[in-house]
Parts: structure tokens; sequence; C-alpha cells
């Protein structure tokens, strides 16, 4: 970490924890939808992960919705599980329902919401939120009463807010930048009056990119608690991502909230739930993270893993990779040719890292593939296939997708069919049983990068699987998608199982 100058706000010593509120507030974001199970492995995943609060949804939304949060409850885990209530008695009725610990309690606070959205006075407003927050704890619940819109209110009324919720029993008031508005000096000022009066917690929106900076002012002023989600999911731009918090607030001011090395892990886990991708330039849990493809970067990583990096990809559970592509230099291309176990002399590494920046030039990624046919081209190490396919026919027109290949396995020939829930999964299907159970590799990423238009289009299929701790990555172009997904695996296969270098047994029965 860096050093603590004497002005630094946030110390070591100080305790802060984080709520994600996933499981509600990420999935309002367009097109995510959660079932009990992916909820239930979610906050499996958050509990691994150390997460102090996690809001399961919101209650009043229907009764799949309440047996989801229910599924959550039943875990029995060590973290707070909370539900959403909209300011009605209702909605906390609900919530009991659910088992839950605690409610969150969301009360406008801002004229625009008071008056225009609830259609009542700031007076009634300050009574019924008294109201609520005495009924919910008369039932033993944990509460924390949401301000919403409190970065665009008043903050003379905020603080009258925060003082009625506490006063009537609330553990805790939350400053909410409900529309990403604000920034880091509103921040601080807000949340230092209401720190005054009790505990505080922020929750920050990243319409203006500012979420992380408001989490950390919001902490430097006094809040012990911040709401985030996996992934920065949620409504419009989204929430304050949990896993840049989490490393922020460990990485500058050594004030750990949670297991960072699991954030990987919950952060695909969210992106499989969820279906929408990591970006490859994410923070912390993005694909491109931990990547180096320059040669300087590659180069200075390869004698100093700090040079180019701010905190080991192990911190959060990730891995180092070297990329190819028109940058590489010649380190970068000797590194990723030991981690094959190629052998080549200093002469044929300098012609592949020339044949590989010519390929980077024509636009295109340099895979692992690519590298090691360059390397077989300049070594003159001929490598016959393991694996090699023959012929593919799928279908998809019934109701049940079919595939069936013809494979070159050491020299013979093996045929198998399979079904699947399309028809790229049905040749997948079709491929393991043709290998049989001592050539399984896993499946790590399937992108569809690039389709042409018009119509002789073509489009480009990459994947990267795993073997034994080994990973490969193959592009393949085609007209036909089934046919490049195909091509793509079989070719990734024959790399990975050749590094084992013994035959491989028949198909299993």
């Amino acid at each position: 970490m860096t050093s603590l100058t004497p002005d630094q706000t946030i110390h070591p010593d100080r305790t802060v924890r984080l709520l994600d509120t996933t499981l509600r507030d990420g999935e309002q974001a367009p097109g995510v939808s959660l079932s009990p199970d992916e909820k239930v492995d979610l906050a499996r995943g958050l509990e691994r992960a150390g997460v102090a609060v996690i809001e399961a949804g919101s209650a009043c939304t229907g009764a799949g919705e309440r047996r989801a949060i229910s599924r959550v409850t039943d875990l029995d885990l060590d973290a707070r599980v909370t539900s959403f209530c909209r300011g009605m008695r209702t909605d906390i009725d609900l919530a009991l329902e659910c088992a839950v610990d605690g409610v969150h309690i969301v009360v406008p606070s801002s004229d625009r919401h008071v008056e225009g959205k609830v259609g009542t006075s700031r007076e009634d407003n300050l009574a019924t939120t008294a109201e609520l927050v005495e009924y919910a704890t008369d039932h033993d619940l944990w509460v924390e009463v949401i301000g919403e819109d409190g970065s665009r209110a008043d903050l003379d009324y905020l603080e009258d807010l925060a003082e009625t919720s506490l006063d009537a029993g609330a553990d805790r008031f939350c400053f909410a930048d409900t529309v990403g508005h604000t920034g880091p000096e509103r921040t601080t000022e807000a949340v230092s009056r209401l720190a005054a009066l009790g505990p505080v917690s922020a929750h920050t929106h990243d319409d203006l990119g500012l979420g992380v900076a408001n989490a950390l002012a919001a902490v430097s002023a006094g809040a012990d608690l911040v709401h985030c989600t996996v992934n920065g999911l949620g409504e419009r731009a989204g929430n304050v991502a949990l896993e840049e918090v989490a490393i922020a607030l460990s990485h500058v001011y050594d004030v750990e909230t949670l297991e960072l090395d699991e954030l990987y892990d919950l952060a695909q886990r969210a992106a499989r739930a969820t279906g929408v991708e990591l970006a490859p330039n994410k923070a912390v849990i993005g694909e491109n993270a931990f990547t180096h493809e320059s040669g300087i970067h590659t180069d200075g990583t390869l004698k100093d893993d700090k040079m180019y990096e701010p905190y080991a990809p192990e911190t959060v559970g990730r891995e180092r990779r070297l990329a190819l592509g028109k940058h590489t230099g010649r380190a970068g291309v000797a590194a990723a040719l030991e981690e094959h176990d190629v052998e080549a002399s200093d002469e044929e590494v300098a012609e592949i890292a020339t044949r590989v920046t010519e390929l980077g030039d024509r636009g295109r990624r340099v895979t692992d593939a690519d590298l090691l046919a360059v390397a077989e081209d300049v070594t003159g190490d001929d490598r016959e296939r393991v694996v090699e396919l023959h012929d593919l026919t799928a279908t998809s027109g019934g109701s049940v997708p079919t595939a069936s290949i013809r494979l070159e396995v050491d020299g013979e020939d093996r045929v198998a069919s399979g079904t699947g829930s399309g028809p790229v999964d049905a040749a997948v299907s079709a491929i393991r049983d043709a290998l049989g159970s001592n050539a399984t590799a896993e499946l790590e990423s399937y992108h569809v990068d690039a389709v042409t238009g018009g119509t002789d289009a073509v489009v480009t299929v990459e994947v990267t699987m795993v073997r034994n701790d080994r990973s490969v990555t193959v592009a393949r172009s085609e007209a036909d998608i089934t046919r490049a997904s195909v091509e793509a695996m079989v070719d990734a296969l024959d790399r990975l199982l050749a590094v084992d270098q013994q035959p491989l047994t028949p198909a299993d029965d």
C-alpha cells in the first residue's frame, strides 16, 4: 500500500463493512432476473467473501421473490440478511414472512421526492418515518432508513430525517446518491453532518463515474457501511462496484473489508447468473486487468512483477497473463513459449516475435494456437495431431438439437453423436462422448468476436479451454457458427492433449 499522510482521513484502524445489494439493486439492471437458485449461489459466494450485510431482495415484489429471499435466509449465514421495503407497513410485514434479520426502509428526502413523488409534506414524512421505524423495531428487526435522493436534499431537512429515524430506534441512516448526481465534496459535507448524529451508511451510483470516489468520501466523512453490488451491476450505469471499493480501501488505506481472493470467483458467478459479461478493461475483475501485451510492459513485468501492477493478481484471486499481439516483444514471446514447453533458440525467438508482430499488425488477436503454429514453422518441429475433426453434422430444426461428429484420435476414427440445448451444445456433447473421460477439459470462455455482413457473412469464435492447470486459446472463422465453435474446441483440445503425450483410451461405453 501507499504511505499514509498526516492529513489522510481514512486510517487503518477504521472498521468499515460492506453491504451487498446485488440480489436487489443489481437485479434491477435492465434484462437481469435472478432465479432462487442463482440468489442462493451468489449469497454463498458473498458469505465466503465476508460481506457483512446481504440485501436479498424486495419482499414486496411478489410471492416468487419472497420464496427466493426465504431460500437465502434458510442458509443461516453469518451475514445479516435483509429486505428492501418501501415506506409502507405492508412491506415490513411481507419482509417478516421471509424471516429476514433486518429491513431497509426507503423514505423520500429531497423535496422532489417528498412532494412530487410521494405527494406529502416534510412534516408528515418525518412522522411516517418514525412510525415505520417503531413498527419494524417492535418486531425485532435491524433497521436502516434510506433517505432516497439524499444527494439532492436540503441538508438541514436530511439531518432532521436522520435524527427522527435514529430517535425512533433505527440502527443507522443511509445517505443515498440515488441518481448518481453528486461529487465527493457534497458527499463529504452531507455524511459529516449525518455521522454526528449516529451510524451512517452510503449508497452511491456510478452515473458520473464517481461511485468509488463518493463511497470513499463517505467513509472519510464517517460512514462505516457502504452499499455495493458485484461488478457494479444496477440501474442505469450501475451501483458502486463491491470489488473496487474493497480493493481501494485495502490497497490505498490498509482497511480490510473482505476476503479479497474471493472477488474474481464472485465476479464470474455474478456474470454467469446475470448474463452481463465482464468488460475486459473493468478494474479488478476485467480480463485485461492483469494482462500484458506491450513489449516494454511485459519485459518489465517479467523482471519485477510489481513493475506495472498496483498489486499482485493473486490478491483478488486472479492470475497474470501475457497476451500476444503487435506490441509483443521477444521477452513476451519467450515467456509464452516457455509456458507451452516449446524450446527455441534466441534467433528462432526473434523470428517468431517478428511474425507475431506481423499477425498483430493485421488487426487480429494472436492466440496461443497461432503462436504455436508459428513456432512449429520456424523451428521445423512438425507435430502430429492428437485429435483432428473430419466430419460434423448438426441440426436444430427439431425439438431436440442433435449433432454427430467423426474425429481422428491417435490415428483411430471415432464417431459419436450428442444432444443439447442448441447445435453447439450438442456438438460439444458428441466430442466428449468420442474422446471419453480421459480427455476431459473445461471450456473456460466462449466468445463470438466478429460477424461480417452480407450474404457471405463470417463469424469468428474464440474459445479458451483448460486442462490440468494449462490453458489454450484458439480462434476460428467460418460461415457457420457451429463449425467454427467445434473446430476451435477441437484444436484447443488437440493442443492440450498433446502435452500429456500418452495414448487416449477408447471412448467410454
